[in-house]
């Protein structure tokens, strides 16, 4: 994780950055730091995280089985399933269309779910939170809801404006960042994407090393 950090000042693939946090994030324990430190929501308490498990590729097709940055998870909120749409994608520059494709990314991913048969007819579609995790260097100023993009029109054509609005995470902007005072490995790794210095990282590193003590936490 150190290493690919430092890739992107040594000029290293930013897809072998892109492919280590993809690893990251299919851990269980990463999703629920993810969900229980940076979604500042009351459901969020309600979640059954003994039930987090990735959604299988198998699924779906071939427009998001293309999206092979991507990690899809879902989890039990009571009786129904959230699902959690996590958009792994690093780059340099500002991306003024991301609400654009996340909502064609969502849409395609409940065609997906009806195709397969997870979704029946006589349901209703689950919740989806997309999630966008950004460590760019300059801060992002793209519009969070596809609604923002789309010319209001008066007259009543603004009830037809779709809306699909997705979660912002800048990994180096972050200001809540604690990892010494909460034990949260999204948070730790925010830290590590803010570090300046060798001393600054070693910091991180011992506190990740008091964490991942258990056998079970060996490949994380």
């Amino acid at each position: 994780m150190i290493q690919e950090t430092a890739a992107i000042e040594t000029g290293c693939s930013l897809s072998d950055h892109d492919s280590s946090y993809k690893l990251l994030f299919s851990h269980a324990d990463m999703v629920r730091d993810l969900l229980e430190g940076f979604v500042k929501e009351k459901w969020v308490g309600q979640l059954d995280f003994s039930t987090l498990e990735r959604v299988s590729g198998s699924f779906v097709t071939d427009d998001l089985r293309d999206r092979e940055d991507d990690v899809i998870w879902r989890v039990r909120w009571g009786r129904e399933w959230l699902f959690v749409y996590l958009l792994l994608e690093f780059q340099s520059t500002v991306d003024w269309t991301m609400s654009v494709r996340i909502a064609a990314y969502v849409m395609l991913l409940y065609q997906d779910l009806v195709k397969s048969g997870m979704v029946k007819r006589q349901d209703r579609l689950p919740a989806i939170l997309p999630v966008v995790l950004y460590n760019g260097k300059r801060p992002w100023n793209s519009a969070l809801d596809v609604a923002e993009l789309i010319r209001s029109i008066p007259g009543g054509l603004d009830h037809y404006r779709p809306r699909v609005r997705y979660l912002l995470i800048d990994l180096v902007r972050y200001h809540d960042t604690k990892p010494t005072a909460k034990h949260n490995l999204v948070m730790a790794l925010c830290q590590l994407e803010k570090s300046k210095t060798v001393e600054d990282v070693h910091k991180v590193v011992k506190q990740l090393i008091v964490w991942l003590q258990a056998p079970e936490q060996s490949s994380l």
